[in-house]
């Protein structure tokens, strides 16, 4: 993809173009509902096999748990000691695909698990060796034994006291939200449509109860719109129920959700480049603390929770949990007050009846369904098979709807930003192709190349690309999920703010009211990613 094709690419991808072409044409072969991993996803599949397609989302693109996960692309090692080989092999597959087709933003990671047992190595090693055979021709470095000395060497502060020795191996690593931006950016360089703030409010269907489209309120103007399509796919994550009610209220529920919590602290604690593996926490999960972003990420939990939302809060057990396990193993013991973030994301677990109460035990595998209305529902599954998710979604769609059979063409589509970096620690390497365009609108405004903060690299031509290139319309779009700030340290996110709204106002063109609204607005929301001791006293 030349320059001035990914310039064009740019111009187009913008919620004004977008609505515009709403307005001319209402009609599509399909419209997916969510603009997560998976919606993004069969929005991409869609448009690449040349149906016209629209994906409409109820806030931004990844607002929910896409962009919440603990940023690894992997086939599962949890899932091979469960026994599931099947979704093992596919998400190995896929993760090598991945790497292959987004190499800007996926990564391979080293991972070190710390034996305390001599047989620990042993057990290991042994499964993690079976891991790699799996991933056949898209297998990574291979497994090593590590002795004392080594583990040490590769974790500096792990606890040494009753260290036997430990076990290498590598899995991906990614940013889950610039991910969910690169694929809607790549949707809409094949011809499909996307637009944010759009919440679907009802299942058009015709005179024989069939889905023949979607009526969408805009949620930035109120205006409200009756969009007639062949195909309409329900991916809206732990919302799928929401939206099967919609078609039918005696329709019964399809999805679990799961609590997973992270905490983010100064990668200090740790001092590595390499992540550390927890195979088995006190609940019977795995905990990974993994560098990212120069910071340390710390998950995660599995909480059955009754309700959805949007914005879902960790809760205090689940933080204490977190901390008090990583203890265990680290010299230098983090303690609340080093929390520099907080988040909670929810899973989409395709429910299986009564599962003992434990969602880790609920399948990670999706689940596809096609209700006697028309409407296909897809739910389950993660990130790392979300290509896959996305290929039956589009396939059942084609045979549900009488759509033109085309065959698949994503597990060779590069992903918009492909390229291969030759500084991946440069914080711009995360827009790929996209950072020298960055780079020359800031040196096109000089003002744009000022800093936001003193501590982070960011500068103000990211907040106008954001806004001008990448659909962000809040201040929450930029801090949380362009810049990832809000995720790294919630104190500096707030410090940010002011500078982000007023760069924000001036590319979208509001006043100083919005700007007002919108700093009320991020400041509490802020607050949901502090530790406990700051919540009152920031600001």
């Amino acid at each position: 993809m030349n320059g001035k094709q990914q310039g064009d690419i740019q111009g187009a991808f913008t919620r004004d173009n977008y609505l515009r072409k709403l307005q001319e044409n209402t009609g599509f072969d399909m419209v997916v509902i969510g603009g997560g991993a998976t919606g993004l996803g069969v929005a991409l599949d869609s448009a690449s096999r040349g149906f016209r397609t629209l994906l409409l989302e109820q806030a931004d693109f990844a607002k929910g748990t896409s962009s919440r996960s603990t940023k690894l692309i992997h086939g599962g090692v949890r899932y091979l000691a469960q026994g599931d080989i099947r979704l093992v092999y596919e998400a190995l597959f896929e993760r090598g695909l991945l790497l292959k087709n987004a190499p800007h933003l996926v990564t391979m990671q080293p991972f070190v698990i710390p034996a305390y047992k001599w047989w620990s190595e042993l057990l290991y090693g042994i499964g993690l060796k079976i891991y790699d055979w799996m991933a056949w021709r898209y297998r990574f470095p291979k497994t090593a034994i590590l002795d004392r000395a080594s583990v040490i060497e590769r974790l500096p502060n792990i606890e040494k006291s009753g260290l036997k020795g430990g076990v290498l191996y590598y899995d991906g690593q990614f940013d889950d939200a610039r991910l969910a931006i690169n694929i809607a950016q790549t949707c809409a360089a094949h011809g499909g449509m996307l637009i944010n703030y759009m919440r679907v409010t009802e299942l058009l269907k015709d005179g024989r109860g069939r889905i023949c489209g979607v009526r969408a309120t805009d949620l930035e103007n109120g205006g409200e719109y009756n969009i007639s399509s062949k195909a309409v796919v329900n991916a809206t994550g732990v919302f799928v129920d929401d939206v099967l009610k919609m078609d039918s209220s005696e329709g019964k529920a399809i999805v679990r959700p799961s609590q997973g919590v992270h905490v983010v602290l100064s990668n200090a604690f740790l001092a590595s480049d390499n992540a550390l593996m927890i195979p088995s926490t006190d609940d019977g999960r795995v905990l990974f603390a993994v560098p990212w972003h120069g910071h340390l990420l710390v998950g995660t939990t599995d909480t059955p929770l009754e309700n959805n939302s949007l914005e879902p809060v960790p809760m205090q057990e689940e933080v204490t949990f977190i901390l008090k396990t990583l203890r265990q193993y680290l010299v230098r013991k983090p303690q609340k007050k080093d929390v520099l973030s907080l988040f909670a994301g929810l899973r989409p677990l395709a429910a299986q009846g009564k599962e003992n109460g434990k969602t880790k035990e609920i399948s990670r595998s999706h689940k596809l369904i096609t209700s006697a209305s028309g409407l296909i529902t897809i739910t389950g599954g993660k990130w790392t098979t979300y290509r896959k998710m996305a290929e039956d979604t589009v396939d059942e769609a084609i045979r549900a709807s009488g759509l033109k059979v085309i065959p698949c063409v994503t597990a060779k589509l590069k992903i918009h930003g492909h390229a291969v970096n030759g500084k991946p620690n440069h914080h711009l390497s995360v827009y790929g192709s996209d950072a020298t365009l960055i780079q020359d609108l800031a040196r096109s405004r000089p003002e744009l190349s000022n800093k936001l903060h003193d501590d982070f690299p960011h500068t103000a031509a990211e907040v106008v690309w954001a806004a001008r290139h990448e659909m962000a319309r809040t201040l929450e779009d930029v801090l949380a999920r362009r810049i990832r700030i809000l995720f790294l340290n919630a104190r500096v996110a707030l410090q940010m703010a002011p500078a982000v709204a007023r760069v924000m106002a001036e590319e979208l063109g509001r006043d100083y009211k919005w700007q007002e609204d919108q700093m009320r607005l991020f400041t509490s929301l802020a607050h949901q990613y502090l530790p406990e001791r700051d919540k009152e006293t920031i600001l």
